[in-house]
């Protein structure tokens, strides 16, 4: 297993990019810049050249790309609305380039109309630093989804209906599609149906089809909310081969009021599950997610700064290292 750090392409001209190569780190987690909703007859960002010039600027840089943790728009696919097909193939049109430029891993997500959700950005942590944090009743006492509800197994339907698309393009590119979990696993939150919120939601992504290209991104922070056993669901989700990516972070609390907490502070087993990822042969790139943010980082994007991000690198490289020295 390898560290590596999510590094966005418009921000390689700021300090994150050499601290990390400072620290070690040369596998990059990236995005893709430009407008996700080019107008007609404008380069779209997953069109080849412009992942050409993405891919040149991490190499240049020191970073060798090896997860794409960025999508094209592709919501009315999760809702099965007029104009999924057109998503669908920016999507595999995404997935042709990257097999192209030897990228093998997309880490996507199947939640709709909304991403990960918090109910507040800084709670105090450590020493003052601050962490994110869900309370379920804030968050239900909002408004209702603008684009009415979704039911479980719409989304599923949905879902396979993307997959026998998809798959078969990410088998001829060889990238592998990495799912990750719903953030936080809640079904339904805020009136919408979600489906990676549970292990038995991931069982079930893996019946669906059989394909080499079809696996998980192991989200620890949202795995630790559905079951009281991480390592042993590393091993039972991973034993086939079927993690791809991970997410290493920890939270503390339930799925309906939680916080994130520092790497080495939460209630997890750490060493356990990189014992676990080492068992079942996990040769993959694994990040640090959703750190605290430290004195001194005013404006930082919460879950996202230098200083939490640096302290991870450590933390994580000392676990590899403790393991695997242990065979």
């Amino acid at each position: 297993m390898r560290i590596a750090e999510m590094l966005p392409a418009d921000q390689a001209g700021g300090s994150l990019w050499p601290l990390m190569r400072q620290a070690g780190v040369t596998d990059a987690v990236g995005t893709l810049p430009g407008d996700p909703r080019p107008r007609p007859g404008h380069e779209a960002p997953w069109d080849y050249l412009p992942m050409v010039r993405a891919k040149d600027l991490y190499e240049r840089n020191g970073f060798d790309l090896g997860v794409i943790e960025w999508r094209p728009p592709f919501n009315l696919a999760k809702r099965g609305l007029p104009g999924r097909d057109e998503e669908i193939e920016n999507v595999c049109t995404l997935l042709r380039n990257m097999g192209r430029l030897g990228i093998p891993v997309w880490c996507y997500e199947w939640m709709t109309d909304r991403n990960w959700v918090r109910t507040s950005t800084a709670v105090p942590s450590r020493g003052g630093s601050t962490v994110t944090g869900f309370d379920r009743a804030v968050f239900e006492a909002g408004p209702p989804p603008p684009l009415g509800t979704i039911s479980e197994e719409q989304l599923w339907e949905n879902l396979e209906y993307f997959l026998a698309r998809v798959l078969p393009v990410a088998e001829e590119a060889g990238v592998r599609l990495a799912m990750h979990p719903d953030d936080p696993p809640i079904s339904p939150l805020g009136g919408i149906g979600r489906i990676m919120s549970s292990v038995d939601g991931f069982r079930r992504l893996l019946e669906i089809s059989d394909s080499p290209m079809n696996g998980i991104t192991f989200c620890q922070g949202n795995f630790r909310l559905m079951t009281d056993d991480l390592p042993g669901t590393i091993r039972g989700l991973g034993d086939g081969g079927k993690i791809f990516f991970v997410h290493f972070r920890d939270v503390e609390g339930t799925v309906d009021h939680f916080v994130e907490t520092w790497h080495d502070a939460g209630p997890t087993d750490m060493r356990a599950c990189v014992e676990a990822y080492h068992g079942i042969g996990f040769d993959g790139l694994m990040r640090s997610d959703h750190v605290p943010t430290l004195h001194g980082e005013v404006g930082a994007q919460a879950g996202y700064g230098v200083l939490g991000r640096l302290y991870a690198v450590g933390y994580i490289r000392g676990l590899i290292e403790g393991t695997t020295a242990r065979g």
